[in-house]
């Protein structure tokens, strides 16, 4: 069993197994971290694309860019085409390798602006926005969509007609609707209908926890790769373990205690490097728990860290909790 390999316009892809954009997860630290085990592609936070032009136009620009993260992928979020063109280019500037759409977020103060899911029920306005910006950009274009808006209206494969009629050059789809947010189960069966509606690859999303459901959920929709998210919480190497597992069906060993370590710390490091120590600190909390939530003792260790501001004294927290759990 092996992962077939693709293309999105000019970017190669070996391994299809991606790390989803995730709103507060999938920042620079993050992405670097999953990227250097191994995952094949990954994608950064959602982007507002009025509020990111609206940022530039209004500061001293002082981001960075993404060349040396290449091939990276930049979600975008939105629902005014002229808007999302520029956006799209802004981040082409930038050295993103390709932009995504979203038209799968279901969060209300999203859905409430008629952006992510909200597009899905304005199929009309959906192919502006991806016309405009496939225009926009000489970089690969992709989507995230849902299944549909809700039971009665599974609008997914034919949007993704649309799209790839308009120049998209791969579909990802989250197996639910979007009144189900992350209810029930991913529906990976209905996902093979998108497949086999359009030419251009579908990747599956949904419900994906362990290599083996990553394997079922590519059988089960015909999809060409797979996205995991929150499975990822504290578990950067899983990609890889599911790239591994895809090509040869045996998963890789969790890091050894001394390995999951100094990773932790190079991530913590990295997070304190780009937030400044104050906001990194409070960041990586949630990064922190999310590392140990598997591990002996890891509720009082939790209770601990989230109390203590000092960056200095949370790596002490850290080298004392695995020495513990060494011995």
């Amino acid at each position: 069993m092996r992962a077939m390999s693709f293309s999105i316009g000019p970017v190669k892809i070996e391994d299809p197994v991606f790390l989803a954009p995730m709103s507060g997860v999938t920042d620079l630290p993050f992405r670097r971290v999953v990227k250097r085990y191994g995952a094949g592609l990954v994608f950064s936070e959602m982007i507002a694309s009025r509020a990111m032009i609206e940022k530039w136009h209004s500061s001293v620009q002082t981001e960075t860019d993404y060349a040396d993260e290449f091939p990276m992928v930049v979600q975008l979020a939105g629902c005014e085409p002229e808007i999302m063109a520029q956006a799209a280019r802004m981040n082409e500037d930038r050295g993103a390798a390709i932009i995504d759409i979203n038209f799968g977020c279901p969060v209300k103060k999203i859905v409430n602006t008629l952006g992510g899911s909200a597009l899905m029920r304005d199929e009309m306005l959906a192919a502006r926005i991806m016309e405009e910006t496939v225009k926009a950009v000489k970089v690969p274009v992709t989507v995230k969509m849902r299944l549909g808006w809700d039971e009665n209206s599974l609008n997914a494969p034919n949007l993704a007609k649309i799209a790839e009629n308009v120049g998209v050059q791969m579909i990802t789809v989250h197996g639910r609707t979007r009144e189900q947010m992350f209810k029930g189960s991913a529906n990976w069966e209905y996902v093979r209908e998108v497949k086999e509606s359009v030419s251009i690859p579908v990747i599956v999303n949904g419900d994906i926890l362990t290599p083996q459901d990553a394997a079922r959920a590519k059988e089960i929709s015909g999809a060409d790769g797979v996205m995991i998210g929150r499975a990822c919480y504290g578990k950067p190497w899983l990609p890889q373990q599911t790239i591994s597992y895809l090509k040869c069906g045996t998963v890789a060993e969790e890091p050894s205690l001394s390995d999951r370590l100094a990773l932790i710390l190079e991530h913590y490091d990295a997070m304190l490097g780009h937030y400044g120590s104050h906001q990194g600190v409070a960041i990586a909390r949630k990064h922190l728990t999310w590392y140990c939530q598997d591990l002996p003792g890891a509720e009082v260790f939790r209770a601990e860290v989230n109390r203590i501001p000092n960056a200095a004294l949370v790596v002490e927290k850290l080298q004392g909790y695995f020495g513990r759990l060494a011995h």
